[in-house]
């Protein structure tokens, strides 16, 4: 089972900018994005979340966010998926990165949790 990572961020410019240099370290991991409005403004989309996680070619997700509304429609996005959705609390950049280059070196999903542990946001 492989692991695909999902970058959810207020500004779609951030969120393709992380998607992009994730997809540097992790070339064999899928990895989708949603950033901004339905109408490319500042804030988040519901579906475009779920279109992030339907185009994602793996089975189970590891969905990094940057502000607390993206982790509310990430939230409701995992309601309405049949995928396996793990949404981490971490630093966005730094948490994505890890996990992509974790992932393509096919490490095991608890050895990259024990990883992101010490980036989790309190």
């Amino acid at each position: 089972m492989s692991l695909g990572i999902v970058i959810v961020s207020h500004s779609k410019e951030v969120a393709f900018g992380v998607a992009e240099l994730i997809s540097q370290v992790a070339a064999n991991v899928s990895v989708t994005y949603a950033g901004g409005t339905d109408e490319n403004k500042i804030g988040t989309s519901l579906s475009k979340i779920s279109k992030a996680f339907d185009q994602n070619a793996a089975n189970e997700l590891l969905a990094f966010y940057d502000l607390g509304s993206a982790k509310m429609n990430l939230e409701m996005a995992i309601e309405l998926t049949d995928k396996h959705v793990h949404l981490y609390d971490c630093a966005l950049l730094e948490g994505a990165y890890t996990a992509a280059s974790l992932a393509q070196a096919q490490v095991p999903l608890p050895d990259i949790e024990k990883q992101l542990a010490p980036l989790k946001i309190k």
